[in-house]
């Protein structure tokens, strides 16, 4: 476990060594910053207001359809309570192990640091921005080529973003590597999660079923 199993140890040497290694401490920090709320939730609220402008804009040809209604507004919605679960989750979790953080850290507001919030905040909010995207883009019907290239593109994008977030807080000694892992296996888990109820009730499916 990462509070007190036996890859602690590993887990806090590899901590040190990209701790007191050659990344910059200015992108570092920089970096780390991208998982603060107050930037990544400004983020998310622009996507989610041009998906549900898209959704507000493909509405009259929706309506026609028989089927399923196609709840549009579902998807933005589920977006930002999957952000807003994030600390609800984190927070109890957090008390429940009392991981120490690391050396940098010591004499903060708290000794609980597994999982990272910033790191899960980072890996939600820009995770979920990105399948909102990237069903926006589906639902415009772009050239089929380009469709199919910008799903990966996208997907690329926000996974070398976390990972850029994860490298700024262990660099900068705000978390241990196993404190960001754990983030992006709770995030993983959540952006599973809205991808099933997105799928499930939004009636996308349907009506994709009913134009072919």
């Amino acid at each position: 476990m990462a509070g007190h199993g036996p890859l602690r140890a590993l887990d806090e040497r590899l901590g040190r060594a990209l701790a007191t290694g050659h990344l910059p401490a200015g992108p570092a920090e920089f970096c780390a910053d991208l998982g603060n709320t107050a930037v990544a939730l400004p983020v998310l609220c622009v996507v989610m207001v041009w998906a549900g402008w898209q959704g507000w804009r493909d509405r009259s040809k929706e309506a026609p359809n028989e089927g399923a209604r196609v709840r549009l507004w579902l998807p933005p919605l589920a977006a930002g309570l999957t952000l807003a679960v994030v600390p609800a989750l984190v927070v109890p979790l957090k008390l429940w192990l009392a991981r120490p953080g690391p050396p940098e850290m010591a004499g903060g507001a708290h000794d609980g640091f597994y999982p990272s919030g910033h790191g899960a905040t980072a890996a939600v909010a820009y995770g979920v921005a990105a399948l909102l995207v990237i069903r926006g883009v589906r639902r415009r019907r772009a050239g089929r080529p380009a469709r199919l290239l910008f799903a990966p593109a996208v997907v690329t994008v926000v996974a070398l973003l976390d990972v850029a977030v994860g490298l700024g807080l262990v660099r900068r000694g705000y978390h241990w590597p196993l404190d960001v892992l754990g983030s992006w296996c709770l995030a993983a888990v959540l952006l599973a999660v809205w991808c099933a109820v997105c799928d499930r009730w939004s009636g996308a499916g349907a009506g994709r079923a009913q134009r072919r």
